[in-house]
């Protein structure tokens, strides 16, 4: 199936040139089956992207592949305009594109402040005193200085969330990848980490690149969104659009979505 898209040949949004972020034609193979099969996807400075899809048909594969988790078969990952594709994920990172995994990832026996004292110690450049003061910074904008002697195992599920969230600040990323953001947190935190999201693009300037299986609360901050179905993308386009199209309703969406 071809890919649909919104926009017309060649607009900015579209445009590899421009891109901080360009994935062209990944593929992996398990099996002898192509779980992904020739995914292409960008994403321009300071925009958010939401990467849709339901289960089995490549998404997580093909975000995997750009973090660096997953080795393509085929294809190339280009950051910055820098082909990464054989990076490893420590090299992406040191180049800015930062990596937010679905699994807890704070260090749970480590308190809130220690979390982010541990990633600010691989930054030789910064001394003792801005590390401390960088991390003293991050907690107070999160909302989570009070918390800081507090082991992280004891936070909550939204907790947890931004003191990750802010750990991965800690590399000063350029683009951050967020797997599955909103999952296994309640309502309130959940738009507690979307109103995050937004500021991490107003203030910050960060690009970002969302999955996950909650597609209102993507959508509703994604500027656009690519659909992967049977491992290719069909659809790319604003979210806006995305909620209306027939392609999309009929593979993902369902007919009686609504936003």
């Amino acid at each position: 199936m071809p890919v649909q898209t919104s926009h017309a040949p060649g607009s900015s949004c579209c445009n590899t040139a421009t891109a901080i972020l360009s994935a062209t034609g990944l593929r992996k193979t398990y099996g002898g089956r192509a779980v992904v099969d020739g995914v292409s996807l960008t994403v321009q400075p300071g925009e958010i992207v939401g990467l849709m899809g339901p289960n089995g048909a490549g998404k997580t594969t093909s975000f995997y592949m750009i973090a660096g988790l997953v080795p393509p078969d085929a294809g190339s990952v280009h950051f910055n305009g820098a082909d990464i594709s054989s990076l490893p994920m420590h090299r992406r990172a040191r180049l800015g594109l930062g990596y937010l995994p679905q699994e807890e990832s704070v260090f749970r026996k480590l308190s809130v402040l220690d979390n982010l004292l541990a990633i600010l110690e691989t930054r030789p450049n910064l001394g003792r005193k801005e590390r401390f003061d960088r991390a003293n910074d991050l907690l107070e904008r999160f909302g989570i200085a009070k918390l800081s002697k507090s082991l992280a195992i004891t936070l909550s599920g939204g907790e947890k969330r931004r003191l990750a969230i802010a750990r991965a600040l800690c590399t000063d990323p350029k683009l951050l990848m967020l797997d599955e953001p909103f999952a296994g947190i309640d309502p309130i935190a959940v738009e507690d980490i979307q109103k995050i999201v937004r500021d991490l693009r107003e203030r910050d300037g960060l690009a970002i690149l969302i999955t996950d299986h909650s597609v209102r609360e993507t959508l509703s901050i994604a500027d656009r969104a690519f659909l992967i179905h049977d491992g290719r993308v069909i659809l790319e386009g604003a979210s806006e659009e995305l909620v209306n199209d027939p392609v999309a309703k009929k593979y993902y969406l369902g007919e009686d979505f609504k936003m």
